[in-house]
């Protein structure tokens, strides 16, 4: 047994890493969104952050949006040239997938200062293309509604978690501890 510890210590390690910041920052999460009451329709303040800095993106490139609260869900309705196009919940404010993201790269962690620059620049980016995300699928719905399935269910998300990915993937090669023990061999 001693011999399969030693063996597999590197992974064991990341998945012990992986798995204390996931459920660490779950919990915190979940905390932090139990302060709002479902039953009386509340959404959370950066699910809100989010349908206003859609609306604001669209608003920008001249697109006719705005918001305005769900009456029969904790939701923000988003609307697009005066027709309702989407409802934006607590799914879909992208925390969960910077959670995901923030796991991982301190499960491979590197040196402190540029884990915390790659956290908050990786989490920053995740948070804007979320933004556009949906200002784009609500535009797209729009003119494509028969589309729907494709783009909510199939492009977007693997647009997002692709882009995940590949800042994983930067980072493991570039800043993590593992790559700097390949970088000197």
């Amino acid at each position: 047994m001693k011999k399969y510890l030693i063996l597999y210590k590197p992974f064991l390690l990341f998945l012990g890493k992986f798995l204390l910041t996931y459920l660490l920052l779950t919990f915190v999460y979940e905390s932090y969104l139990n302060q709002f009451d479902v039953r009386k329709f509340e959404v959370d303040g950066f699910t809100q952050l989010v349908a206003k800095q859609t609306k604001n993106i669209m608003l920008f490139f001249n697109y006719e949006a705005d918001i305005a609260p769900n009456k029969n869900e904790p939701a923000i309705n988003l609307f697009y040239n005066q027709r309702h196009m989407a409802r934006i919940i607590e799914g879909c404010n992208g925390l969960s997938v910077i959670v995901l993201f923030v796991s991982f790269v301190v499960a491979f962690s590197g040196k402190k200062r540029e884990t915390i620059l790659f956290i908050i620049g990786g989490s920053l980016l995740i948070h804007v293309l979320n933004v556009f995300r949906i200002a784009l699928l609500s535009v797209l719905l729009y003119h494509f509604p028969e589309r729907e399935h494709i783009l909510h269910g199939v492009f977007f998300p693997l647009f997002i978690y692709g882009v995940v990915f590949l800042l994983w993937i930067i980072w493991v090669n570039k800043f993590s501890k593992y790559a700097t023990k390949n970088s000197k061999s």
